[in-house]
Parts: C-alpha cells; structure tokens; sequence
C-alpha cells in the first residue's frame, strides 16, 4: 500500500540542490560513505564506522542544541503500529527515508520537519505474521537505477521491494509479479523461493511452493531485520532466523547470502553459510547436522569494499544458544566474518571469531573499515566490536590479522551431548574493553576489608566465571544453580548500542556493559509449543524464567550501598587507538543516579576515601562520531536523558542536552538547507536536534 502525500517535488529538489554541499571521501577510506552533509546508508556509508565530516556542532555551540522536530508516526496516513527505538534513517539527496513499526513501514520524512511525505506498506501474509524479527526494521537502502533515485527494503516476510524515492511506489519493470494477493505487478521479489530452491529439506518435502504462506515451519523460518547492501550494482541481501534462546526444536532454514542484480532485481547467486559437500569448512559439521539445522545468519549491518568489490558479512551462532550437542564441530561459518566476492558470491576469506558457539555471541555490529598505520605500515583493516569484549582486526583485502591471535585452552562442559571447542582464540591486541568473565582480579578492592567482604559474598552467590563459560544443566549445577556467563548475551558490544569510529584518526569508540547471563539447561519438552519452527525436540534448552537471582543488600548488610561487586563503570565507553591497539581512555555511560550515588557515598567502609561515585548506567549508548565531536545519548544522574557531546581525544564531556526520551540503536546526523541535525532514535518515533 502506497500513501501518496501533496508535496511540490519540483520546489523541494531545487531547495535540496542549492543545499548539497561538494562532497569527497575521506582521504583512505573506501567508497564515498563519508560524503559530507549525506548519511546515505544505516551505519553512516559502506564502512560502517557512523561517521561524518560535519562541524557545524561543536563543543562551543552543542550546548545550544534544540529539539527541531520530533516523528511518531501519527501524520503517516497508514497504522504503523508500535514503534522501537531500532530503525535509524538515512538522509541522501536531499532525502530522509526509514523504516519503522511492526509492519516494516517505510517512509519518507521532510528533513526540516519530519513531517511524513510519502509511506509504503507490504501487504500482510502468515510469513510476515510470523515473524519475530517485525519490529525489529533497523533501515533501508538509497541507490539510483537508471538515474532515478530508488529505495531499497526486506520485509519480515523476506520479499524485497524497490521503491521510487519521490513517490513510494513500486518500480516498473524491477523485480517480478509476486502471486501474492495486494503485489503490484513489479518491483519486488520473493527471496524465500530463491533461498529454498537448493535445499535438500525442502527439496525432498515434493511440495508445492505457496508465496503467500512461505516456508513449512517443520522445516524453518527466515526473517530480516537489518537492510541490504548495494555493492559495484549487486544487491547483497542478508537475514535474520527465530532467536536462538527461544528455540526448543534442533531443525531450521540456513541464512545463505543472496546476491541480486540492482538494476532488474534478477537473483545472481548464493553463498551457502553452512557448507555442503565438498564445499570448504563442510567437515566443522562432524555429523548430517548440516542438511537440516540452520539460523546461521547475519542479521547485522553489512559492510563493503567497492574498490575491490568486497562484500564483509558478520554472521550468527547456529540453532540454538547454550546447548549445540546436535551439532558437534566447530560449526563453519556461524559466529564469523565473511568476505565474499560480489559478482560471483565467492569466499574471499573468513575468520571464525567463536567455535561452536552456544553463547548467543553471534557477532552484532557492522564491521568498520579503516585504513591504519600498524607497526610502520599503511594497511587496509577490517575491525570488529563483538560481545565477547573484544576487537578483532583484520587487512580486510586478505584475512590477515593485523596483531597475533592466541589459541587458548577453552572451559569444558559437563552437559550431556555437548561438545564444545577445546580451544578458542583470543586476539592479543588491543585489550578487552570489559571483563573477560569474572575472576577474583574484577572484584572492587577500595580496602582489603571491602575486598574480603566482597570476595566472599560473589563466592557466595557463584559469580565468578570463565569466559566461554560452559551453561549448566539440571542434574550437574550440583547445587550451584545456573553457569554466570560473562559478558552475556547482551553484554559486551550489542546491537543496542553499535560502535563508532574517526577514520581520519583510527579512533574507535565502543559503549559497553557486563550484561551476565546466569543460564541453566533443562528438558526442551519443558518449553515446547507446536508454535516453534522445527520438528524434533533438542536435549537441552535454556530455562526463560525461575531462574533465582542474586538477592540485593538489606539494611544492615555490611555491602549495602555498593552499586556492584565487582569493579565499575557497569557501563561504558572507551576509546582505542587502532593504530596501536592501545586504549585512549574510558567514561561512564551516563550518570549514577543521585541516591545511588548517596548511598555509596555514605557507605561507611569508604569513610575517609576519596572516590568517584559515578560509575555510569548498565546498557549501552547509542553512538555516533563527527569531525568535531563524538555523540552519545545517555541519562544524567536526575534520571534525565540527554544527548552528550564529547572529547573524541580525552573522553570529556564537552556538552550535555536535556532531551524528551532516551535513544537507543545508533544515531545519525546530516546537512540539510545549511543546517545540522542529529536524529536520536527513542521508543515511539524520532527526537531530531539542531542549532537555532
């Protein structure tokens, strides 16, 4: 369904023309994703970094800023339902362009107002009903097609439509006539069909393909959430599965990249991410696990190389998180950074981060391209933030990593079935910008009676932890109850809150929490419903719920006023140089609340110390850098949240915004008429800032 809105295209191309400013690349970086004045793709351009080489913010002025417009989808003419804080726009042209609500809708906004111009629905079908993954639209793509502008989008029921950017209808002669009831005769594609057509589950069913129903759940479920990538005139489409912590059954769909040509939308090709016979890495599948299980996937972000016309998929665990006994092997390419030849589809090269990996450490951020000088020499990198804490870093034209990789003996399980990796890699540099685990070394240490105490009460409770701590099940807690796996799997570097980078300096910044994840294994019947993708019931699932929690301080407790055990901030952000692979410095992620900070101030094991009682917020900032300052949304100890500006060499904040809601998912800022705009994303729309 297409909503036309009144709009005098003509006035408003000549107003954006007179506004667009010369744009060029950064010097080094590939592609043109820092055009100034434009963020013309989810993460800020092909290199991930959510970058711009705008100034007009700055730290004399931030403190100015001013709500210039909010957005809540009451003026889009369609019902867009609930909205999350998950899809951040782009701006290209002139042009501001989003997705949102549980029905994927997209939109154009006027950049001056947020006034919606123009919106797009799909109709609906028991595919997109299904979905999980619905509200969770993070953007869409710009591109031009034979000189016109035309925008990109996958659905939660994994078609893929083409949109004239001025008019939100379908493209004419793009695509195929989908025989789904309320397709238009154009402009969109059925992915599922072409994801399917190989697979032997599928293929041996004899049945039938229905468009309007979609995959038989016994078999699977694919879904999408973040937007493709257009690469060198390839649409490079990735995908999302059913969340593997919510699985009981040990079938589904394989998330195999789909390769499409832009200017007609005809299929092109597929890279299988869970390899078949005779392909490489098909023997990491020690048993038939890989003709039926699946949700190897890559829900994030993408990024590119057009120089050399590289694509880079970051991809996730297969099915099921916290028990992978079904699947013995190190599990080729789940948990993984790909690189694949655009116009064949082909592996380039690959680098497993997890082996086996039943964490639910599924890499969530795009990766960022920087050109780096390491050790004297000018190298082309790839860098990836993970929950794990660490930074990968690779030469992102040949694998190469740009520090040593330490293979370290990994914690074993005592979960019947399972088979974990005897050992894991570790990158040597830079270090770990959260706890790796939880160790006696992690636990605060004011005083040797705050450290006894302590150290006492997190062995009480069962806190400390490996990293890559195996989960426990009903039957070997020994009484111990549920594994303390640190980071979890919302600790670390998340989705919520993806990184940033300066490429001019090699700078990234990375906003983190522990986020644990106390899990114990019982019998998947326990949690079954006939709702679940699937056919056979797993050995083992996560319990969701019952599991018994650390029990706070009670008046009277010698730790009461302690904002954590262990050592803070509990949030933060850091800054390394990945020249050197050395961290600039670390800040909390916003303020400790005021009677927080009370109580730890007047705890009375810290009479008579001098310390910092801010030790941040638990979560993630949503982050974005410019050429001036970096931006991070975050709350104040009055439980207000703000927009803060800050120091990208020193990590002090040079600015703080009161605003109506807290942003999560990323930022973006963009030029338009000669002014500056920063949209925060928030539940329920977009809160957008700007210079009087």
């Amino acid at each position: 369904m297409t909503k036309r809105l009144t709009r005098n295209w003509v006035a408003r191309a000549l107003v954006g023309a007179l506004a667009v400013i010369v744009t060029a690349a950064i010097a080094g970086l590939p592609g043109d994703a820092q055009q100034k004045g434009e963020w013309p793709g989810l993460t800020g351009g092909d290199t991930g970094t959510r970058y711009s080489a705008l100034d007009q913010i700055n730290a004399q002025n931030f403190n100015s800023l001013k709500v210039a417009w909010e957005w809540n989808g009451s003026d889009a003419g369609v019902e867009i339902g609930e909205i999350n804080a998950r899809g951040l726009p782009i701006y290209v042209d002139g042009m501001l362009f989003t997705v949102s609500g549980p029905r994927r809708t997209v939109l154009s906004l006027d950049p001056a107002t947020g006034k919606t111009l123009w919106a797009f629905q799909e109709p609906t079908t028991p595919r997109h009903d299904y979905s999980m993954r619905s509200n969770h639209g993070k953007g869409v793509v710009y591109t031009k097609i034979n000189g016109k502008g035309v925008v990109l989008v996958t659905t939660p029921g994994f078609f893929l439509h083409a949109l004239d950017a001025k008019t939100g209808k379908p493209i004419e002669g793009w695509g195929e006539a989908v025989p789904v009831p309320g397709f238009g005769k154009s402009g969109s594609v059925d992915m599922l069909k072409d994801l399917i057509a190989d697979w032997q589950p599928w293929k041996q069913t004899e049945q039938k393909y229905d468009p309007v129903k979609g995959l038989p759940l016994e078999l699977g479920y694919i879904t999408t959430s973040s937007p493709p990538i257009v690469v060198n005139d390839v649409l490079v489409v990735g995908n999302s599965a059913e969340q593997g912590y919510n699985q009981t059954r040990i079938e589904n769909v394989p998330g195999d990249i789909l390769g499409y040509d832009l200017k007609t939308g005809k299929f092109l090709w597929k890279f299988h991410v869970i390899p078949r016979p005779g392909e490489f890495g098909h023997e990491t599948w020690e048993n038939d696990a890989w003709r039926w299980t699946g949700d190897v996937s890559s829900w994030a972000p993408m990024s590119a190389d057009p120089a050399r016309g590289l694509v880079y998929v970051p991809t996730n665990g297969a099915t099921i998180d916290y028990y992978g006994g079904f699947r013995p092997g190190d599990n080729l390419f789940s948990t993984s950074i790909l690189a694949l030849d655009v116009k064949t589809g082909k592996r380039v090269w690959h680098q497993q981060l997890v082996k086996h990996d039943i964490w639910n450490y599924d890499v969530p951020t795009a990766p960022m391209l920087l050109d780096l000088t390491v050790g004297g020499r000018r190298i082309p990198s790839l860098v990836q933030i993970t929950k794990q804490p660490y930074v990968y870093s690779y030469n992102r034209h040949t694998g190469e990593p740009l520090w040593p990789m330490v293979e370290k003996p990994a914690p074993q399980s005592k979960v019947p079935g399972e088979k974990l990796a005897k050992t894991q890699l570790h990158p040597s540099r830079p270090k770990p910008y959260d706890a790796l685990g939880r160790s006696e070394a992690d636990v605060i240490d004011y005083t040797p009676e705050v450290k006894r105490l302590a150290l006492a009460r997190v062995k009480e409770l069962d806190l400390l932890a490996e990293l890559f701590e195996p989960p426990r099940h009903r039957g070997n807690a020994e009484g111990r109850g549920p594994a303390n796996i640190c980071p979890g799997g919302n600790g670390g570097a998340n989705i919520t809150g993806p990184p940033a980078a300066d490429p001019a300096t090699g700078f990234v910044f990375i906003t983190a929490y522990d986020g644990c994840s106390p899990t114990l294994l019982h019998p998947a019947k326990e949690r079954d419903n006939d709702k679940m993708t699937g056919k056979t019931l797993a050995d083992w699932v996560p319990m969701r719920g019952g599991l018994p929690r650390a029990p706070a301080p009670k008046e009277g407790d010698p730790l009461l006023g302690f904002p954590s055990l262990f050592k803070g901030p509990v949030g933060r952000i850091v800054a390394i140089d990945m020249n050197s692979g050395e961290h600039m410095w670390m800040v909390p992620h916003g303020d400790t609340a005021t009677r927080d900070q009370e109580a730890f101030r007047n705890q009375p094991l810290m009479k008579g110390l001098t310390f910092d009682t801010n030790v941040g917020r638990r979560g993630q900032a949503a982050l974005a850098a410019t050429s001036t300052l970096l931006f991070a949304s975050g709350q104040t100890a009055d439980n207000r949240p703000h927009l803060f500006g800050i120091d990208k060499k020193t990590g002090k904040r040079v600015g703080a915004v009161a605003v109506p809601r807290t942003g999560g998912y990323g930022l973006m800022t963009y030029l338009h008429q000669g002014k500056q705009y920063v949209v925060i994303p928030v539940n329920g729309g977009y809160t957008t800032l700007a210079l009087p």
